[in-house]
C-alpha cells in the first residue's frame, strides 16, 4: 500500500536519526513518515495516475489525536462534565495549537512543500504533525502514539492546567456581555475566497446594536468568528474602560 518513494535525503543514516531525534524511537516503515512529511503541494504521481501525499495520514492522526487527547483530559480532571472536557480537549487539538507544537519540534525543517504560503493560518505544519500521529499509529500501534503524544506534545510544550484557566472563547464572552449590557451581537458573513494552496478562507463581522465592532477571517466559519469577536472584546474593553 505504502510505497518506497524516497522523499527525504539518504544520508548516511537518515533520515532514520532525524526522526529519531523528533520522536524518540526509530521508525520501521520509513515510507509511512516520507508521505506524512509530503504536503500536498509536493504530491507525487505514481505511474497508475495515483496521487501521493499527507492528507489520508492527517486524517487518520487526527481522530487518533481526538482520541488519545479524550483520554488524557477524562483521566486528569476526573469530576468535570463533559462540556469543560470538550472545551479542554479542543484547545489541545486545535491548529493553532498544533502549528506550534510542530514548530516547536522542529518537524517544519522535515517537511517537503512547495507553497510559498507557510504562514501560522496555513497550519501546513500542525496538519504534518497529524499526519505524523497518524503514521506513527500505523507503524507502531496505539500505546507509542499514546507515549508520543504525552511525552513530546502534552508535557512537554504545554502548560494543561494554565492553558484551562485562561479564557479563549471570545465569541461567548462577547454575547454574555451583550446579554448583560442588553445590546445585540451579530455575526454576519462577509465573504469566503480561496488560498494560494486552494483552502476556503471564511471572512466575518461582529455587530453591536447594528454596528460594526470587529472582522476576522479564518479557515473555519468558527475559528473566523472567533477572531472577529476578540477584535470586537477589545472595543468593548475600551468603551468600558472609557465609561469608568
Amino acid at each position: 500500500m505504502y510505497r518506497n518513494i524516497r522523499l527525504l535525503p539518504k544520508r548516511g543514516k537518515e533520515p532514520y536519526v532525524s526522526l529519531y531525534k523528533l520522536m524518540g524511537f526509530y521508525p520501521y516503515n520509513i515510507e509511512l513518515y516520507q508521505q506524512a512529511l509530503l504536503h500536498k503541494s509536493s504530491s507525487i504521481r505514481l505511474k497508475n495516475g495515483e496521487w501521493i501525499n499527507n492528507e489520508r495520514l492527517e486524517f487518520l492522526g487526527d481522530a487518533v489525536l481526538s482520541a488519545i487527547v479524550s483520554d488524557f483530559v477524562f483521566k486528569r480532571y476526573e469530576s468535570e462534565k463533559e462540556g469543560f472536557l470538550t472545551t479542554v480537549r479542543s484547545r489541545i487539538v486545535q491548529r493553532e495549537t498544533l502549528n506550534k507544537f510542530a514548530l516547536n519540534m522542529g518537524l517544519d525543517k522535515l517537511i517537503k512543500t512547495a507553497t510559498t504560503n507557510k504562514t501560522h493560518h496555513t497550519y501546513v505544519y500542525g496538519n504534518a504533525l497529524e499526519a505524523l500521529i497518524g503514521a506513527i499509529y500505523l507503524d507502531e500501534g496505539y500505546k507509542v502514539a499514546q507515549k508520543f503524544i504525552h511525552e513530546k506534545l502534552v508535557m512537554s510544550f504545554l502548560d494543561i492546567d494554565k492553558e484551562v484557566k485562561r479564557e479563549k472563547n471570545f465569541k461567548s464572552r462577547l454575547i454574555e456581555w451583550g446579554q448583560k449590557s442588553k445590546v445585540g451581537i451579530v455575526f454576519r458573513e462577509l465573504d469566503s475566497v480561496r488560498d494560494s494552496d486552494g483552502n476556503l478562507i471564511f471572512k466575518f463581522q461582529v455587530l453591536v446594536d447594528d454596528k460594526m465592532y470587529g472582522e476576522g477571517t479564518g479557515y473555519t466559519k468558527k475559528e473566523a468568528q472567533q477572531h472577529a469577536a476578540k477584535v470586537a472584546m477589545k472595543k468593548v474593553k475600551a468603551s468600558d474602560a472609557r465609561l469608568h
